[in-house]
């Protein structure tokens, strides 16, 4: 089993910035993709950004230039640094790992709230 612990989230204006924190624990393996995603009100579940522990990294459009994702693999941890956020970047946000050992493995953390007021 994998536990994931998201923090960094809240309230803030236009403009500005937050950054998200998810600490992984458990049975961990070196393969690996750590994960965001957010969900909006009445939206499906997409991804955000995303890292492999071999060091490449993908973003979506909506985000592309404003948010930069990072892992620190000495602590088994992945940040999410959000610039230029936009009231459409509202959303909780989900960590997520994906792992291969013989089979892919997934978990989730448990979300934490990203309000971004006009």
């Amino acid at each position: 089993q994998v536990q994931l612990v998201e923090s960094g989230g809240g309230l803030v204006q236009a403009g500005g910035s937050l950054r998200l924190s998810c600490a992984a624990s458990g049975r961990l393996f070196s393969d690996n993709a750590m994960n965001w995603y957010r969900q909006a009100p009445g939206k499906q579940r997409e991804l955000v950004a995303g890292t492999t522990s071999r060091g490449t990294t993908n973003y979506s459009d909506s985000v592309k230039g404003r948010f930069t994702i990072s892992r620190d693999s000495t602590k088994n941890t992945v940040f999410l640094q959000m610039n230029s956020l936009k009231p459409e970047d509202t959303a909780i946000y989900y960590c997520n790992i994906k792992q291969v050992h013989l089979m892919v493995f997934e978990y989730w953390g448990q979300g934490t709230q990203v309000t971004v007021s006009s």
